[in-house]
This record gives structure tokens, C-alpha cells and sequence, in this order.
């Protein structure tokens, strides 16, 4: 059981680990189990990578890409992905070889994919990591403390038309504005597959950032609604008790996305959000979502998204939608954050800025 134990952590002290399980405390890695078919969603597992595909790097739990190479070693997270414009993928082992079906750390088995991407990489899975008390490693062990819903602090929702929106650059950008306006502000990414594009584009704007995987959860497809609720509840309250007053939240995908279309029909976080941005790629994606969100009484305060760079696509959606649409220069500008935000918040800055 020893010599076990010595040769399991040592393989784990080798390997790369995944942005997913950047939480965990690989101190408590005491073994790897072979029973690989009873694993779920959030465990922990190590794998090789037998062969390198579509995704040629893993984005590390230290927050900076590598290069991914066979042979190497990686722990992972299994879980579930939704993502139109490359995989569809289910938190499962079977057989011998399982794929990577997102770069910052989800294995599981790729079901369908988009027609431009290529086949996944390919991992051999060597076992579930095991902790101090026998049981298999999940990131929802290492989750932060749960608690219950803030009602101080302002919450902006940020949805958009799809993937590739321009939601995260909103977002950002935002958030960005909000602290150059003397707000105290802070990112959450609520829903979506584990990776650190958007954790690090709130921070890049000088906010702190919470995710997800800080409610212990690799990805939030496929987790019931009521989870997804508490998650958001804890990251926003967590947001606050470090002293955000105003709290910048991006919905993953798009407005027909299972999860994103269960929050907006009917959720807690639906009905916590004091303001929406909407993300679009061009001016009809603009007034479509509009037109959905309005269809479920939401109307959101202003447009932004890739429709934003272009002073065409701008006019257009100005004048189907009626909204106002922001480019990333102008959410960074405390003027525009004072006519289109300010009037949403519940309090005011506490230190305007010069």
C-alpha cells in the first residue's frame, strides 16, 4: 500500500494539472482507483495523452497555456460539455480511451461536433484520484464555503446570442468601467465549461474573479437548475463579503442553451439581476435576442458584443432594437457607465473616480 501510494502521488506530482482543479489540495491524493466506470461528473481522474487532436494544450490550474505532447501526464476533471461550435460531450469512461473535450481541464466522450473541428484529443485514463478517507477525488469537495443569497450588493447579468458573442469582452469591459467609476467590483462566471479565458479577462480588468469551479463544479451543463442557484448565490455572497458592491455575472452561450433558457425563464437568478447586458454578434442576433428576452418580460439596458465594432452593424441593431450599443470603449467610460448603469445599482460609489 506504501509503495502504492509513493508511485500514485509521484505520477500525480509529474502531471499536468488542469485550471479545472486548481482548487484542490494535491496533498491529499492518496491512491488511484481502477474502477473507472462508476466515475461522475467532477472526479478527478489521471490520464496520458495518447494523441494530440483538436485541443493541443491544456490551460494549467497556475493560469498560463501548455504545450500538450504524448506521453504526458494530465489530471483532469471528468464532465459534461456543451459547445456549438465544437463539441457535444457526456461525463463518461468507456473502453480504454476517453477524449479531452475542453482545453481547461473536461475529459468524457465527445458525441457529436461541429463540422470544422477536428477529432479530440485522445487520453488513456490510469485511474480516479483517491483522498485521505478512500473515497474518489471530486472538485466539489474542495468547493467554497456554501452561502446564502446576498441582497445588498447590484448584480449585472450579461447574456448573449451564442457562443462567440463577445460576452466575455462585455463583460470584462464592464466590470472594467465600473471600477473606473469608484465602484467596487468583482466578475463571476456562473455557468459554462471550466477554463480560464474569462476568470483571467475579469482580472486582466483589474476585478477579482470568482467561477463555478469555485462551487465545485468542472461545468455546469447538465447540472440541475436548483445547484446552478446555490452556486450563484455563494459566488455573488462570496463577491460581497470581500467587499464588492456591485457584481458583474456572465451567463455562458446563448439565450437557447438549456441552462441559459431554464435561468431566464424561471430562476432565483433571473430574478436577482438588476440590469442585463446583451451580447450579439450582428444586428439580427441583436433583435432576435431581444425579442426572446422581452418575450419573457427582460429587457436589457444596452447591446454590446461584436456587433459593437462595426459602425454599420451598430446602426443597424440601433435602429431595430431601439437600445443603446456599447463598444468596449464605451463601457470603460465612467460617462457611459453613469447614464446606462448607475441608475440599476442599489448603492453608490464609494470613491468616485477622478
Amino acid at each position: 500500500m506504501t509503495e502504492m501510494t509513493q508511485m500514485t502521488t509521484a505520477l500525480c506530482d509529474i502531471a499536468k494539472w488542469a485550471f479545472t482543479t486548481r482548487r484542490v489540495d494535491r496533498n491529499d491524493v492518496r491512491g488511484l482507483s481502477p474502477h473507472l466506470q462508476s466515475a461522475k461528473a467532477g472526479d478527478l481522474i489521471l490520464c496520458e495523452i495518447m494523441k494530440v487532436g483538436h485541443h493541443k494544450k491544456i490551460q494549467l490550474a497556475e493560469r498560463r497555456v501548455s504545450a500538450s505532447y504524448p506521453g504526458d501526464l494530465v489530471v483532469l476533471c471528468l464532465g459534461d460539455r456543451y459547445a456549438p461550435d465544437q463539441f457535444l460531450a457526456s461525463a463518461v469512461i468507456e473502453g480504454d480511451v476517453i477524449d479531452l473535450v475542453a482545453g481547461g481541464g473536461v475529459a468524457g466522450r465527445v458525441d457529436a461536433a461541429h463540422a470544422s473541428t477536428g477529432k479530440p484529443t485522445q487520453l488513456k485514463p490510469l485511474g480516479l484520484l483517491i483522498g485521505p478517507r478512500g473515497r474518489v477525488l471530486n472538485v466539489e469537495d474542495y468547493a467554497l464555503p456554501k452561502m446564502p443569497a446576498n441582497e445588498n450588493v447590484t448584480v449585472i447579468g450579461v447574456f448573449g446570442a451564442s457562443m462567440n458573442s463577445g460576452k466575455t469582452t462585455a463583460a470584462s469591459s464592464l466590470a472594467h468601467g465600473l471600477l473606473r467609476s469608484g465602484y467596487s467590483a468583482a466578475g463571476v462566471k456562473a455557468t459554462g465549461t471550466g477554463a480560464f479565458g474569462d476568470f483571467n479577462s475579469f482580472e486582466d480588468g483589474g476585478v477579482p474573479a470568482l467561477d463555478f469551479t469555485d462551487v465545485g463544479m468542472a461545468t455546469t451543463f447538465r447540472m440541475p437548475l436548483d445547484r446552478i442557484e446555490a452556486g450563484f448565490d455563494t459566488l455573488v455572497a462570496t463577491a460581497a463579503s470581500r467587499g464588492a458592491e456591485v457584481v458583474v455575472v456572465e451567463i455562458a452561450d446563448g439565450v437557447f442553451q438549456q441552462e441559459t433558457r431554464a435561468i431566464l425563464r424561471s430562476s432565483r437568478i433571473r430574478d436577482r439581476m438588476d440590469g442585463i447586458l446583451f451580447a450579439a454578434p450582428d444586428a439580427l442576433s441583436a433583435a432576435g435576442g431581444v425579442t426572446v428576452l422581452e418575450r419573457m418580460n427582460l429587457t436589457p439596458f444596452a447591446i454590446s458584443g461584436m456587433v459593437s465594432c462595426s459602425p454599420l452593424a451598430t446602426a443597424e441593431a440601433a435602429e431595430v432594437t431601439g437600445l443603446p450599443i456599447l463598444s468596449r470603449e464605451d463601457l470603460w467610460s465612467p460617462k457611459s457607465i453613469d447614464l446606462h448603469v448607475a441608475p440599476l445599482m442599489r448603492h453608490g460609489p464609494t470613491d468616485v473616480a477622478a
